[in-house]
């Protein structure tokens, strides 16, 4: 009996961990600080290839973050200046199952 028990302890906290590490991948976008686990969607934003901080999926309808690329002053929510050095955030374009949804506008950018 207390072999079963102890395998089943194990089980469930093998589980649970699973579980931690599932949501904590999955990450989170806060519309209202313009962020994905804490990088900013604006600013100074490098294009990268892996280990990105956010992955980005550009679309034409319904993103997350309408986006308008600069060459100054990226200070709020969706103003991109792309840099290769120095970036706030590192972001990889991929087609499918990205962290964060964009569109790229030429005016009004911001969270959705």
């Amino acid at each position: 009996m207390k072999k079963v028990l102890g395998t089943l302890t194990a089980v469930t906290l093998a589980v649970v961990a699973g579980l931690s590490l599932a949501a904590e991948a999955g990450g989170s976008f806060s519309k209202s600080s313009c962020t994905f686990n804490g990088k900013k969607l604006y600013g100074n934003i490098q294009e990268v290839t892996s280990f990105p901080d956010v992955k980005v999926q550009v679309v034409n309808s319904f993103p997350d973050v309408k986006v308008k690329k600069v060459s100054s002053f990226p200070d709020k929510c969706g103003m991109w200046k792309m840099v290769t050095s120095f970036p706030d955030t590192k972001v990889q374009f991929v087609t499918s199952f990205p962290d964060v949804k964009i569109q790229y506008v030429d005016s009004f950018p911001g969270a959705n």
